[in-house]
């Protein structure tokens, strides 16, 4: 899976934003902590749910399991906005 080219993020200090361009078929702005932002840029490669989660692993001290389930709300969420190729 991988972000849409449609989509576009910045960060903001330890805000993260992705916007949608204008073909991406949704309006609106989707404003995260930092843990979305490394979860945004490690989405600008084609990548799976199970390597996000070990990144976001290496990088955070939290067990595995919450960081599982984290990712898996965030990339739903991105789902339902039509943000990512999969």
């Amino acid at each position: 899976m991988k972000l849409k080219r449609e989509f576009i993020t910045h960060d903001i200090g330890n805000e993260s934003l992705l916007v949608p361009l204008g073909g991406a078929g949704w309006s609106g702005l989707v404003r995260g902590n930092g843990t979305l932002g490394a979860i945004l840029a490690l989405l600008k490669e084609e990548t799976t749910e199970g390597e996000i989660v070990r990144a976001m692993a290496g990088r955070f001290d939290a067990p595995e399991d919450v960081i599982a389930r984290d990712v898996g709300r965030a990339l739903a969420e991105l789902r339902k906005i039509g943000a990512l190729e999969e």
